[in-house]
């Protein structure tokens, strides 16, 4: 009895895997993940004769070796690199430049664009802004 469950069920896993490798085989030219440079890359549409050309095409560019394709990209993200860091410390210096303003290095301000005014004791107001009567 527990031989045939056990055969029983084998054979029920065996279906169920042989019609799922069934349904998911698709065309090789469908997949549109593209690459990790590209992953958004578009599949182009063309005819048969602008299909023979561009696989000729790509055949001369396939020659070019990896190693030097590789070297240019990383040059070229290097590049990127070293700009966005030169953005990076330009900002910085800005804002250390603005922070010596007296509005931000002066504490009387405390966070007041104008220095607030110093009333008689009974006349001073609650300030909305840095919630403090003066």
């Amino acid at each position: 009895m527990i031989r045939f469950v056990f055969i029983f069920t084998f054979l029920i896993f065996a279906a169920v895997l042989s019609a799922s490798a069934q349904t998911k085989k698709q065309p090789a030219n469908k997949n549109n993940s593209g690459n990790s440079f590209q992953p958004y890359a578009e599949t182009p549409v063309a005819n048969s004769a602008t299909q023979k050309k561009a696989s000729k095409k790509k055949n001369k560019k396939s020659k070019r070796s990896f190693a030097s394709w590789f070297k240019k990209d990383l040059d070229n993200k290097k590049q990127e690199f070293y700009d966005l860091i030169e953005a990076n410390a330009k900002r910085d210096r800005k804002m250390a430049k603005k922070m010596l303003k007296p509005q931000y290095s002066d504490p009387t301000y405390f966070g007041h664009k104008k220095k607030p005014k110093k009333r008689k004791p009974g006349k001073r107001k609650f300030c909305k802004e840095c919630g403090i009567v003066h």
